[in-house]
């Protein structure tokens, strides 16, 4: 932020010093009071350290150097344990609840596109009782309609209340949940469903038609349940596949079922999940994940967030829940008492795109204190807020930047702002419901700035974490009084890491200063393998010890106080033809923090001697410098603008040199793509990872022309 020049020095000086005197004079006593200095000691406090002094050897959390954690609660071994215990325990508190619908409409753009419009009114809640019931019933209707113990089901929904009550009904009677991201493709949701070989799928009406179009390549498939209260007309299927409602379901169930507890009630070790990965380098993979698998990741990721069960916690969930992010924080919700408000990217906030102007997006209504997000959600936010921030007058302005490096310095020392946040920042606080007291990052690394603005303008940690569907999402949270930047966290109680020497890239358990490797992650968080895929079951091992690993093909470096630094990905690293590794993943960490960049590809091959981009632009930010460029067309022509394409070289050359990219690391050629990528597109996963396969492939034509036909 380079704002203050803007102003009269002498108005600088007496804005700063009025910042600088209230604070004193006003919090002075406070101060004394917050315990700044301890808050800072336990910063940085040794937070893990290796079991013992050998190059490579494993790193444990310091609560966990003796026993690895793999049980929330004594007996409940089980999820279905977990959510009787969760049931008997917050009986009455709210557990799910959902928005009602009060008018849907379309609005017509002035490009001619209609986009969907709905007015939401308040959440209605389902207790942890009624919840359990609904699970209960559900599960013996499913049982009722034929489906076995051990016989695999898959869900392929939207993130709802009705999900996790079908998923919950399915861990209580042993039927294993194939999860399918509710954005996949034709091709991919056949094979997920064909390799699993599945007769029973729960969806949802607006899911139905996907189905249908490719219900006759899954040949076992006879039962078809739809969630939705009030399904609108149903799909004409062939015949031998029957469709039911969910409510319908259910009643057969409350018929059926007996006060006893389910027959053939699972074991540890039985599957959980099948959870099918969102496929960046080609065909998803589905991960065996059991039940005690599931419960050590959320027994790790629960220590990590202080005062968790209290009564007035409300998560929001609306990432997919076939992502093992979304599904472990809400399994870690149910399992304290937590109540969980469903929403979705489209109606999160006043702002989203469904939400009609002047009505309430779900933030604002559920006002939640727990939060989940993915890098590219929290990048949006940030340029969206500094964009407006760029836009005040210069009084504003420099106010909010001097508020901004005031709450920076003061948070490195460990004290808090209360006059910034209540003056400065509540109306940015105010965008995720004003009561947020904790943010899990996950899915991507988070860039240093993005995770600097949310630590400031939001009022509350961001707690970057690091894990894969293979360790149940469960590898490292980084803890709350940490606001460091750039790295995850230390191993969780449940798992411990070890760095591997990967000689190809130069990374060694002896590097100094620190250690760094190829990520290896050991504990009882690590996942069975993959279903059906023995080719690639070979990043899994055993050791000596019967400790279970998985080989991640990340490479991360371990810093003093025992906090992991992810610093490379073997598939990202490109060797070019004068011998030098470019990392793409770096080079695009830097890059997107440019603010006329929304999302940006890096692409090389070791036949050339540079890097090329694929960029998706900020359209408010490029249509701004074609005005001054004075270039005028449609928004596609100026895309494919060459002076344009010049322009968004320079910009990004700049960007890479403030972000310490080395000479051969920034992009000489670029691509800019008039349409944003979304999950819709196949270009990214559900976690907005990109798909580099697809991306490749998607610009195959590009990268020719750019790279001389290799």
């Amino acid at each position: 932020m380079k704002l203050k020049e803007d102003l009269n020095p002498f108005l600088l000086q007496v804005l700063h010093s009025i910042i600088w005197v209230y604070s004193a004079v006003t919090f002075l006593p406070w101060y004394f009071l917050s315990g700044g200095s301890q808050n800072l000691s336990r910063a940085k406090r040794v937070k893990a350290r290796p079991v013992n002094s050998t190059p490579g050897s494993p790193y444990r959390s310091v609560n966990s150097v003796h026993c690895l954690a793999s049980v929330l609660y004594p007996g409940c071994d089980t999820l279905d344990k977990v959510f009787e215990f969760a049931k008997h325990r917050f009986k009455e508190r709210d557990c799910l609840g959902t928005r009602e619908l009060i008018s849907e409409e379309d609005e017509i753009q002035p490009n001619g596109k209609v986009f969907k419009k709905v007015i939401l009114g308040r959440y209605n809640w389902l207790t942890y009782a009624e919840t359990y019931l609904a699970a209960a019933h559900f599960g013996s209707g499913l049982a009722a309609l034929g489906q076995k113990p051990k016989s695999n089901i898959a869900i392929f929904c939207e993130t709802r209340a009705e999900w996790i009550i079908a998923a919950q009904a399915c861990f209580m009677y042993n039927f294993p949940v194939v999860t399918l991201y509710s954005t996949l493709g034709g091709p991919a949701i056949a094979h997920g469903l064909n390799e699993t070989e599945v007769t029973h799928i729960i969806t949802s009406k607006d899911l139905q038609s996907r189905l249908k179009a490719i219900v006759l390549q899954v040949p076992r498939l006879q039962h078809i349940i739809i969630v939705d209260d009030k399904p609108t007309a149903w799909a004409d299927f062939p015949r031998g596949v029957t469709v039911h409602s969910m409510a319908t379901v259910q009643a057969l169930g409350a018929k059926k079922q007996n006060m006893s507890k389910p027959p053939n009630q699972p074991v540890t070790s039985d599957i959980a999940v099948i959870m099918y990965t969102s496929g960046s380098t080609g065909i998803p993979k589905g991960v065996m994940i059991s039940h005690s698998n599931l419960i050590a990741g959320i027994t790790g990721m629960a220590e990590r967030i202080p005062n968790l069960g209290r009564e007035q916690d409300t998560y929001i969930g609306y990432l997919p829940l076939a992502h093992v992010l979304e599904l472990s924080a809400e399994l870690v919700c149910v399992s304290h008492g937590c109540r969980i408000g469903y929403s979705s990217p489209q109606t999160l906030a006043d702002q989203s795109t469904k939400i009609k102007k002047g009505s309430k997006g779900d933030t604002s209504v559920l006002k939640p204190t727990l939060m989940a997000a993915v890098p590219e959600i929290m990048d949006r936010i940030y340029k969206n807020v500094m964009t407006k921030v760029e836009e005040m007058n210069r009084v504003q302005r420099t106010l909010f930047v001097l508020a901004y490096n005031y709450k920076m310095e003061q948070i490195s020392k460990g004290y808090s702002t209360p006059l910034c946040d209540s003056f400065v920042f509540r109306k940015v606080r105010s965008l995720l419901g004003g009561k947020t007291r904790v943010l899990l990052s996950g899915g991507a690394p988070l860039s240093a700035a993005t995770q600097r603005f949310m630590n400031i303008c939001f009022c509350c940690p961001v707690l970057q974490g690091y894990g894969l569907t293979e360790t149940c999402g469960a590898g490292t949270i980084s803890e709350m009084s940490d606001y460091s930047t750039g790295r995850v966290g230390a191993p969780l109680v449940c798992c411990e890491i070890k760095l591997k020497n990967w000689e190809e890239g130069g990374y060694y358990c002896t590097n100094k200063p620190n250690p760094r490797g190829e990520i290896l992650i050991g504990g009882p968080n690590v996942a069975m393998g993959y279903y059906k895929n023995d080719l690639r079951n070979k990043d899994f091992f055993v050791d000596e010890n019967g400790q279970r690993w998985f080989c991640t093909g990340d490479i991360g470096e371990f810093h003093p106080d025992g906090c992991l630094k992810i610093v490379d990905r073997k598939k990202d690293l490109v060797k070019l033809q004068v011998g030098e590794y470019v990392s793409l993943g770096k080079v695009e960490a830097v890059l997107k923090n440019c603010s006329l960049i929304d999302n940006i590809c890096a692409y090389a091959n070791s036949d050339q001697s540079y890097v090329i981009g694929f960029v998706v632009p900020n359209q408010k930010q490029l249509l701004a410098l074609a005005e001054l460029k004075k270039i005028r067309g449609t928004w596609e022509e100026i895309c494919n603008n060459s002076e344009i394409e010049k322009e968004v070289i320079r910009v990004m050359a700049e960007a890479a040199v403030g972000g310490k990219l080395e000479k051969f690391e920034i992009p000489v050629k670029v691509r800019l793509s008039a349409e944003p990528w979304t999950p819709e597109t196949g270009l990214v996963t559900d976690a907005f990872k990109l798909k580099r396969k697809a991306l490749k492939t998607h610009y195959q034509d590009d990268i020719e022309r750019m790279c001389g036909g290799k």
